[in-house]
């Protein structure tokens, strides 16, 4: 939330058309950051389009205070959830030097305790709520039987990676598998632009190749980010959002998402995960909660309530806010059980000088977020988490995948950016490691290719040179004259001409 993929994620690019789009899709070789294609103005649109956002960024401002943490402490029993798992016991074991678990059966109550790497200890509790709300089409909601109807329920946490918004981020995939030893990756992610309203319904040619991506197996998972708001990333003032957020919950842009829901569906990804207005806790988006939380919910449920009413959907929303309190506390969002199917969090490597034990026990931080959602009754997961502002850290890496070990999300995707990633470039080797390690268990990261050796040049073959004439013309004087001369006499051929002429 706050800086470019590329070069700190990337800059702005300039305006693309839907010509340029249709030509992207089909492997062109122009590229830029999610949410970054900024498009033509939408015919009638109420405002003058501005930049497309860069989508998924990790947060440019820290969090509000830290929690206090004993030093080399983890806490080892969060809440054990059973995302997407029934209504049976949900549990989690920890990873790692540190471990913990927690059970519970409906809304029961878990415990556990850890021991982290350092020399403290901490011991939790948190409930291990197992019932999960699932919205069909309206409002109506079941127990029970995990969220939404797709094929991942009772799969294990999907593992994904955010490497591009479009076609080369499908492409990629294929090398990221590949160099984790055969990780299964069941999860896709981009970003729809944020610019205009045409963008955000899913302008023909985006949203394609993810489709054909998600339909060619089953069990994988389309995640899409869904801005809210037209002009996501114009830093437009408070009473301009707020009037904005009041617009949308008295139902202004409903038809936009209809019209967005209605085009996943013909798409055939009718489950998509919809992470809708992230990051709301934060101020670099429009869609954001601060200037009117009451209002914000009220558009979100608006937004939600459009989605379910589009014949054959099954969506799942996701509610992912900043780690931490941000500009405002991500609860004072909420907007409610009923039209929210995960609960989400973006967790990057920030602020600077933060430990991983601040960022779990910071206020609405990272065991407060699974301790909400277990308390809702949903499962979690994390869209955006990744290294930021502390470099190069094995540690946070570490101790991040552990996290999510233990505490089982539906799915998660590092964003992997340069110069933040840890596949895409190589400026985090160590962190680069661990994440392979942990992920793969193949061991050291695959040895460079052998530069080929310099081949000899062949030696040039001689070409023919034409053999030098002569100069002069020799005269023929007679035997007597050249041997009294003791040689042959020659004339130079111009002067021959003018002699015989």
């Amino acid at each position: 939330m706050g800086h470019r993929r590329a070069n700190t994620k990337g800059a702005r690019r300039g305006v693309l058309t839907a010509g340029l789009l249709s030509l992207l899709m089909a492997g062109s070789a122009l590229s830029a950051p999610p949410g970054h294609a900024a498009a033509p103005a939408a015919p009638g649109a109420a405002e003058p389009p501005a930049m497309a956002p860069a989508a998924g960024r990790a947060p440019e401002h820290g969090p509000g205070p830290a929690g206090d943490a004993e030093a080399g402490t983890e806490a080892g029993a969060g809440a054990g959830t059973a995302a997407g798992a029934g209504a049976g016991a949900g549990t989690a074991a920890g990873a790692g030097a540190g471990q913990g678990a927690g059970a519970g059966a409906g809304a029961g109550a878990g415990d556990g305790a850890g021991v982290g790497p350092g020399t403290g200890s901490k011991a939790g509790a948190g409930s291990g709520a197992a019932a999960v709300t699932r919205p069909h089409s309206g409002t109506s909601t079941e127990a029970g039987d995990g969220a939404g109807d797709g094929d991942d329920a009772g799969a294990g946490t999907a593992v994904g990676a955010y490497l591009d918004y479009g076609p080369r981020g499908i492409h990629r995939m294929a090398g990221l598998r590949k160099w984790l030893g055969g990780t299964d990756l069941r999860v896709g992610h981009t970003y729809l632009p944020g610019d205009v309203w045409t963008n955000i319904e899913g302008r023909p040619g985006f949203l394609e190749h993810w489709a054909q991506w998600r339909q060619a197996r089953k069990d994988r998972l389309f995640v899409l980010n869904v801005p809210m708001l037209e002009r996501n990333e114009s830093h437009l003032p408070d009473p301009v959002v707020r009037q904005l957020l009041r617009l949308g919950a008295d139902g202004r842009f409903d038809r936009h998402f209809r019209a967005l829901g209605e085009r996943l569906v013909r798409l055939d990804v009718p489950d998509t995960v919809i992470v809708l207005g992230w990051e709301m806790n934060g101020i670099t988006y429009s869609h954001r909660c601060g200037p009117d939380p009451e209002a914000w919910k009220a558009y979100w449920k608006r937004i939600v309530t459009a989605m379910r009413a589009v014949p054959g959907q099954r969506f799942r929303f996701d509610f992912a806010p900043n780690r931490g309190r941000d500009a405002i506390p991500w609860t004072a969002c909420y907007p409610g059980d009923d039209v929210v199917d995960i609960i989400g969090m973006d967790s990057y490597d920030q602020p600077s000088g933060q430990t991983f034990d601040q960022q779990v026990n910071e206020p609405y931080g990272l065991r407060q977020h699974v301790e909400f959602a277990a308390a809702h009754g949903k499962p979690i997961s994390y869209p955006e988490w990744g290294l930021f502002r502390n470099g190069d850290n094995p540690e946070y890496m570490r101790r991040m995948l552990e996290w999510i070990d233990r505490h089982k999300p539906l799915y998660h995707t590092i964003t992997d950016y340069c110069p933040h990633g840890v596949w895409q470039c190589d400026e985090n080797p160590k962190s680069s490691e661990v994440f392979r390690t942990m992920l793969s268990g193949k061991g050291k990261p695959t040895e460079p290719a052998p530069e080929p050796e310099p081949q000899p040049e062949p030696e040039p073959e001689p070409q023919p040179q034409p053999e030098p004439q002569p100069a002069c013309t020799p005269l023929d004087l007679g035997d007597w004259v050249e041997k009294w001369l003791g040689r042959k006499l020659c004339v130079r051929v111009e002067w021959r001409r003018h002699l015989t002429s």
